[in-house]
């Protein structure tokens, strides 16, 4: 059986195999994350990405005010500095749609996905390495789509040809991470990021389910999301620590 590479591995085949990527209408602009912001990321996986853990979280791809500003999924600025304390320098794309700038930890405006998801694993474990011992958080897909609007095109709504052009070497980094890890449980975050995670994992010896995605664009996110999640989390088997009265 050949060894399973590990995370910071993992991530350079996948930037490699995605370098040279462009796609079509309606795409104007592609940010890459994990290469100009590439020492946060890594700073991320060296500090909590080197033992395995039981779950993992999986979103959809970068946003632009979240992992396309600090390189970590869901990676609202003021949580990523002052809670996981990752200060690495951030560089900028090579081609920049002027509404959305890359400004780093400068950045004064924040994902709401990504402040409700990483203050739900605040708030429920406290520090940053007692929720690691037990999760992980990635993207499916770590480039960032835009219009020539500066609108974000997720990548269900890429052209078939780039989508299909994207999909293989997602699905193997995902599958790969959820085996460096030693993952038992994928919990997909939102529809489409499930229907890939059953996809790319189908042949790992896994578990799979899915919560409410944390977007302000769900009103049923925006009615008590982390009530929501936590409630989803336990009714897929996920063991979380009890609740403070």
């Amino acid at each position: 059986m050949n060894e399973v590479p590990s995370l910071t591995a993992i991530t350079e085949e996948l930037v490699a195999e995605l370098a040279h990527l462009q796609a079509g209408p309606p795409v104007a602009f592609i940010y890459r994350p994990l290469e100009y912001a590439s020492a946060v990321h890594h700073e991320l996986v060296r500090r909590f990405g080197v033992h395995p853990r039981r779950y993992m979280l999986v979103g959809m791809n970068p946003g632009p005010w979240g992992m396309a500003q600090t390189g970590v999924p869901f990676g609202a600025v003021s949580k990523v500095r002052d809670w996981l304390g990752l200060t690495a320098p951030i560089d900028r794309p090579s081609r920049e749609h002027p509404k959305r700038p890359v400004l780093g930890f400068d950045c004064q405006r924040e994902e709401v996905s990504g402040r409700r998801l990483w203050s739900w694993a605040q708030q429920t474990y406290g520090t940053p390495e007692s929720f690691f011992e037990s999760f992980w958080v990635t993207n499916y897909c770590p480039l960032l789509f835009l219009d020539e609007k500066g609108r974000n095109v997720t990548p269900d709504k890429l052209a078939k040809r780039d989508r299909e052009r994207i999909l293989p070497p997602c699905d193997r980094a995902l599958a790969l991470t959820a085996q460096a890890l030693s993952i038992q449980k994928i919990v997909a975050i939102g529809v489409w990021a499930e229907q890939r995670v059953r996809i790319a994992c189908a042949h790992l010896p896994l578990e799979i389910g899915r919560i409410l995605h944390p977007s302000p664009a769900s009103p049923a996110a925006n009615r008590g999301w982390a009530t929501i999640a936590t409630r989803q989390l336990r009714d897929l088997g996920v063991e979380l620590p009890p609740e403070h009265p």
